[in-house]
């Protein structure tokens, strides 16, 4: 199954225009929306999930015309938003208990099985008798993806899920997301750069509520080998260097400022050629250098 988005486009009654005929084709398995605060991803992720119209455009998951049929999509549809509310004097268990309910499942051995199994999944199993207003942040987030994978869907968006997490929740969070790609479509909408290059196999960089540029994580890197450099710049000479050249990141490395530039020739004596990364695909694409493209086709359907 395939989720086909194609020419949406959403403008707000203050006049913001959120997305602009954005078109995509998202395969199953990971798939990365990055872009930074206000690119339009939620906008867009809402209207996938059924929540928000287009000014425009067709969304189509497999054979479901998500805009039209949105009862259908809601029945394969897990959904954990950037922020979602949780009842702190509920214990877990009750409360996965009483969506599983919500969600159609009336037999009660069917759901007990049912919460125990997610439970387990999620790695809350030995905290499901807690109240919700103790756990923390991870915690809380693993709920989330227990309740969204309540009927097991085949499509499952995932928006900023990582915003907050310290690194040890961070980890385990990825882990649980990366074994839900093996068997549907997972959207994972975030700013991080380090998530969707340690989870997805696709990508799309949207900003201003355009698509900049769609790829293959890795092709996408290996597209900028010989044309990132970097070196040890002192803050007054940063400005002058910024002038010079296309300044695509700076960051702080041992109390020292190391500035990384796009080139295709070392763009100075003191410029060293710097091993690129996704960040350098993020940062070049959102600067104008690496964007309006599409690099890779359409996937071949999963087997």
């Amino acid at each position: 199954m395939k989720l086909h988005i194609r020419g949406v486009s959403k403008t707000y009654s203050n006049g913001v225009q959120a997305l602009k005929n954005v078109t995509l084709t998202i395969p199953a398995g990971m798939y990365g929306l990055l872009g930074p605060n206000g690119a339009g991803k939620s906008t867009l992720m809402r209207m996938i999930a059924t929540l928000q119209e287009p000014d425009e455009g067709r969304i189509r998951l497999g054979d479901i015309d998500v805009l039209e049929q949105k009862a259908e999509v809601r029945k394969t549809l897990g959904y954990l938003p950037q922020e979602f509310g949780v009842y702190p004097k509920v214990s877990a268990e009750k409360l996965l208990d009483h969506f599983a309910l919500l969600k159609g499942i009336a037999e009660r051995r069917a759901r007990k099985e049912v919460v125990e199994a997610l439970l387990r999944q999620t790695n809350l199993w030995e905290v499901r008798k807690q109240k919700l207003g103790g756990y923390s942040g991870g915690m809380k987030q693993r709920f989330g993806v227990a309740v969204a994978l309540l009927g097991n869907p085949q499509l499952m968006i995932v928006d900023e899920p990582t915003a907050g997490l310290d690194p040890a929740e961070r980890v385990r969070f990825l882990n649980l997301l990366s074994e839900l790609g093996e068997n549907s479509v997972v959207l994972l909408s975030t700013h991080i750069v380090e998530d969707v290059s340690e989870l997805c196999t696709r990508m799309a960089i949207i900003d201003e509520g355009e698509i900049l540029l769609e790829a293959e994580p890795l092709p996408a890197v290996e597209e900028l080998n010989g044309k990132i450099w970097g070196r040890v710049i002192s803050k007054e000479d940063l400005a002058r260097l910024e002038r010079e050249h296309v300044v695509i990141s700076t960051k702080l490395f041992a109390g020292r400022t190391v500035a990384r530039v796009y080139a295709d020739a070392a763009p100075g004596p003191d410029f060293e050629p710097a091993e690129p990364d996704l960040e350098d695909v993020y940062f070049s694409t959102i600067a104008g250098h690496l964007g309006r493209r599409r690099v890779q086709p359409d996937p071949a359907p999963a087997s």
